[in-house]
């Protein structure tokens, strides 16, 4: 069912111009074609895909190619979604085992403000939080073009037993995509949750277990000399054996307790991730006989916990509350880096077992002095430990580091004034490298890559129906080795700086039509350049624009449009190779049969434009070439396509 609901108001509440939170009612209005692209509900974030369904998505904000997640940490109901020294990627975030319906809340930060979240949210964080229960069951049949289909069913079982109360939630989700490619990705999706709760979110707890399986053809990104010459389509791939299959069981339970003068909160997780990849950026050009296919196979156990305790206070027009809270997480990780064809190994470039640590104190202290001024003041003490050891006959032997980080933070809030308030903030942050780009004995990886971030902003409400949030920011990140999954080795990074500024508007223009325009802007460049090197930043997004218009009329009619505009990049450091800038046009229509059955269409890329998902400037070798060529690479957009839904409550 589409419906429209009004975006909360912040005013008063937010911490900064970078905060926030986006209802059920508002993620019901958008048209999703995956659901990582849930993030993009987040003021200035893009989410886009260079690979096979199944894969983590690459994520853009606030001046960073985020990569699958590096300095964007998310979360599911406290679970972090990050993976640690990920074979791939560092900060690997794969959201596939989200079920949308579930969703009752998204809450975002922006910025190294927050003393709470910790590793990868220098550029932001976002909160996924599950319903407990819903208003009502469901049932939901889809199909659409492209070998689209998805089945869901998902209820409340109530428990009024006097000596076991709470509630059941259980959703099922099977979802098949083969996409508009030429070799479709055969997307295979199971998903199943089932979580008891008892009591409510300040007062209660949750046990919740869930489980995830995918597995996939990708067709990866491929040179535009290909299609230029006419020896490859648009949605044709060059290695056909690429793809990957991926896995998740996870069991997490939170509690909490709470009174007018305190909270105490407690979670607590244990996950399990396999992941098998297979790709091919570069086709032929390190081994013209076999081919440069490489597997980078991941398993890993992931637990931990978190716990707080806040105290409030107040007197007269001041109040002030404390927060005390304590992390940990544990990673027991065996990846490897393989070189393969069609899927098979050819040998072993390395192989490790990973054992990484860490532990974290943090403060966070509020306090209104004022009905005019409020402030926030956050300390934290992050402590890591890398234990690295080679195996199955790997030479690499073993290696240990140990890393320590403290990270202050501050906000004001002055106001209101007429609806009116301003922010400043002022922090550090940063994300942790790969334990086995920290550990290597030449030219190791800076354990704990620190960022530094200043902020300005406004929030405002004096014109009615109006919601206004202005954002000027600057974000600096000291010089780090990264560790490159794909190579096996370190990269060399400057220290970089980031400016920016974020426009965002919600209007209420009638009863039955709401406006969003949010848009964002920013400058990233290298802080210091040598002979022969430049200053911009590959893949820095500079530009993002997202337009919508939402309307539900009296009647059983509702719908919304957006537009997206995903700006150029530069993909060269002297930006003499820039991408081109992409806007794609989505919408929903619903119709209501009756008061339980919903019909609905959603179209994705209404325009048909012919436009790049993502692009990257490298050298690559495809077959028959006798050198190796510098291309840009391309991964399209999906072609216009439509999907239609049939949902029953009951």
């Amino acid at each position: 069912m589409l419906i429209e609901g009004a975006r909360a108001s912040q005013v008063g509440v937010a911490d900064s111009a970078g905060m926030g939170s986006v209802s059920r009612r508002q993620l019901e209005a958008r048209t999703i074609y995956r659901p990582g692209e849930l993030l993009e509900a987040t003021p200035g974030l893009v989410a886009s895909q260079h690979s096979g369904e199944g894969k983590a998505n690459q994520f853009y904000l606030r001046g960073f190619n985020l990569d699958h997640g590096t300095d964007l940490r998310t979360t599911v109901d406290g679970m972090p979604v990050n993976q640690r020294s990920h074979a791939h990627g560092q900060g690997w975030t794969d959201l596939n085992f989200i079920i949308p319906e579930l969703v009752a809340r998204l809450d975002y930060n922006k910025g190294p403000y927050n003393a709470s979240t910790g590793d990868f949210s220098s550029a932001g964080a976002t909160a996924i939080h599950y319903s407990s229960r819903l208003a009502q069951d469901q049932a939901s049949l889809s199909a659409g073009q492209g070998g689209y289909g998805r089945v869901l069913l998902a209820g409340t079982r109530e428990r009024a037993v006097a000596d076991a109360p709470g509630a059941w939630l259980y959703a099922l989700e099977a979802v098949h995509n083969d996409g508009p490619f030429t070799r479709g990705d055969n997307f295979r999706k199971l998903n199943a949750v089932l979580r008891y709760s008892d009591g409510f979110a300040n007062n209660g707890y949750t046990v919740t277990a869930m489980a995830y399986r995918g597995a996939w053809n990708a067709t990866d990104q491929i040179p535009q000399r290909a299609v230029d010459s006419g020896l490859l389509g648009r949605f044709d791939g060059v290695d056909l054996t690429d793809g990957g299959q991926a896995r998740r069981f996870s069991l997490s339970a939170a509690w909490a307790r709470s009174d007018e003068q305190q909270t105490t909160r407690a979670s607590a997780y244990i996950i399990n991730n396999r992941l098998e990849l297979f790709s091919n950026f570069t086709y032929f050009l390190d081994d013209p006989l076999h081919g440069d296919q490489f597997a980078q196979p991941d398993r890993r156990v992931t637990s931990g916990f978190e716990a707080s305790h806040s105290w409030h206070e107040h007197a007269g027009d001041m109040a002030w509350h404390t927060t005390v809270g304590v992390q940990a997480q544990n990673d027991n990780i065996f990846n490897a880096l393989q070189h393969t064809e069609a899927r098979r190994v050819l040998e072993t470039t390395r192989a490790d077992h990973i054992a990484e640590t860490s532990a974290a104190l943090y403060l966070e202290q509020h306090l209104r002095l004022a009905p005019w001024l409020r402030g926030e003041a956050g300390l934290r003490l992050d402590r890591y430990r890398f234990d690295v050891r080679g195996r199955d006959g790997d030479a690499g032997g073993a290696a240990r580091a140990d890393a320590t980080l403290f990270s202050p933070s501050v906000s004001l809030a002055f106001g209101p004034w007429s609806r009116t308030e301003f922010y400043f903030n002022a922090g550090r942050g940063f994300h942790s490298n790969d334990a086995r780009g920290v550990t290597q004995a030449q030219d190791p990886a800076t354990p704990l890559a620190k960022s530094r971030g200043m902020e300005f902003g406004l929030r405002s409400e004096a014109v009615k129906g109006l919601q206004t949030v202005l954002a000027i920011y600057k974000l600096d990140f000291d010089s780090e080795l990264v560790y490159l999954g794909d190579a096996g080795s370190t990269e060399a990074g400057r220290p970089s700086r980031r400016y920016g500024i974020e426009f965002s508007n919600y209007y209420k223009l009638a009863k039955w039509l709401s406006l969003d325009a949010d848009l964002a802007f920013a400058r990233g460049r290298f802080r210091h350049s040598g002979p022969g090197e430049g200053e911009r930043i590959p893949g820095a997004v500079e530009g993002v624009a997202q337009l919508a218009a939402t309307f539900t009329p009296a009647g059983p009619w509702s719908g919304a449009l957006r537009l997206r505009w995903f700006g150029p990049r530069p993909l060269v450091e002297d930006n003499s190779v820039r991408s081109k800038a992409s806007a794609t046009l989505n919408g929903r229509l619903a119709y209501k049969l009756d008061a339980r059955t919903t019909l609905e269409l959603e179209g994705f890329n209404l325009a048909n434009r012919k436009v790049s998902a993502i692009d990257y400037f490298y050298e690559s070798r495809l077959r028959g070439e006798d050198a190796a060529r510098a291309d840009v690479h391309f991964h399209p957009i999906e072609a216009r396509s439509f999907r239609a839904s049939l949902s029953r409550a009951f």
